[in-house]
């Protein structure tokens, strides 16, 4: 892929900052990556994809766009965010396990209704025909005269993951500032390059960028929070061979990490939210049930087992709308709700 269109639609760079309180803790240096300020609403590491996508839809005169996710899906309200930001109509093709029950219209539902997506909604059965599906309807826009792009699941192919191949060069530059600025005494600062970085993966385009750009003498670790290792690395081969370029052979500066999925997507435990919670009294930032918390989780683990050595970056991706609507479950995690009267 050469001479691409990017569309700056993020804030970027997005900052890095030392979590001084988990880092004690741990016993490893942690930092964090902030890709939840890359604006738009709130989009987290979907705007970085919808650059390079959204620039693809506006060369072609697209009028409309299609895309697809789960009821609370963060690339789906993304990309209608985006879309209505470039002047183009969003259609989105959500997920619902009961379509005779619909859920309330809260977190990112209620952002797709606020901005005019038009929604089509279809059952798990016919999620996993969601490609044919929106292709088809991709056909009736056209034949009523729109001019249409289908974006995939997440942003996720070779053109969106261009976006953290993007991401890796904006991080290299900002190492090295931190190794040269005088605000870090370099005996503690020892290197330019963190030794791993820990992201959520949900659909693989954010770590296939990763996994493309990463530099040298630090490792990329995606946490699965659905499917598995073996269906992972196989997307992120597909994605690097749609963009034309090379990846590493997993295991060696990027691998998948599975075991931390928990229940399975979007569903959470208690202990994993009560590990979310204490990381927002830790650090007073956010992290969401689906993708950031449970990488967060995974990260706990992994420090404490000595495998991402002495200093990692948490690469944040975002999705704080995902809190709302699980008040409940939310609630039964918090070490004071009674006291504070949020619970018997």
């Amino acid at each position: 892929m050469q001479n691409l269109s990017r569309i700056p639609l993020a804030r970027l760079p997005t900052p890095i900052e030392r979590l001084d309180r988990p880092s004690a803790r741990l016993g490893v240096e942690v930092w964090v990556k902030r890709d939840d300020l890359t604006g738009l609403a709130l989009s987290g590491n979907k705007v970085r994809k919808l650059e390079y996508l959204m620039a693809a839809a506006e060369d072609r005169g697209c009028t409309a766009v299609i895309t697809c996710g789960g009821i609370q899906s963060n690339h789906a309200r993304a990309t209608a965010f985006s879309a209505r930001r470039l002047g183009m109509q969003p259609h989105l093709m959500l997920r619902e396990t009961d379509l005779g029950a619909r859920s309330s219209v809260d977190g990112n539902l209620l952002l797709d209704a606020i901005i005019g997506a038009q929604i089509r909604w279809v059952d798990p059965d016919g999620y996993r025909e969601r490609e044919s599906r929106m292709a088809a309807w991709a056909g009736e826009l056209e034949a009523s005269g729109e001019r249409v792009m289908v974006i995939p699941e997440g942003g996720s192919n070779g053109l969106g993951a261009m976006g953290y191949v993007h991401a890796m060069a904006e991080l290299a530059a900002q190492t090295q500032d931190l190794f040269d600025s005088a605000a870090f005494d370099s005996a503690a600062f020892d290197s330019a390059v963190f030794d791993s970085i820990v992201v959520a993966v949900g659909s693989g385009g954010t770590l296939a960028g990763m996994a493309m750009g990463v530099p040298e003498g630090t490792r990329v670790l995606g946490i699965n929070v659905c499917d598995d290792r073996a269906h992972f690395v196989a997307r992120v081969l597909q994605i690097a061979a749609e963009a034309g370029r090379s990846v590493a052979e997993p295991g060696t500066n990027w691998d998948v990490v599975e075991g931390f999925e928990g229940r399975g997507y979007a569903l959470t435990t208690a202990e994993e939210l009560q590990v979310q919670v204490r990381f927002a009294r830790e650090t007073g930032l956010l992290l969401d049930p689906v993708y950031t918390g449970k990488a967060w989780v995974a990260l706990e683990a992994l420090a404490r087992q000595g495998r991402l050595g002495k200093r990692v970056l948490f690469w944040h991706t975002g999705g704080a709308f995902g809190l709302f609507g699980r008040g409940a479950e939310i609630t039964e995690a918090l070490p004071d709700r009674v006291e504070n009267g949020f619970g018997a």
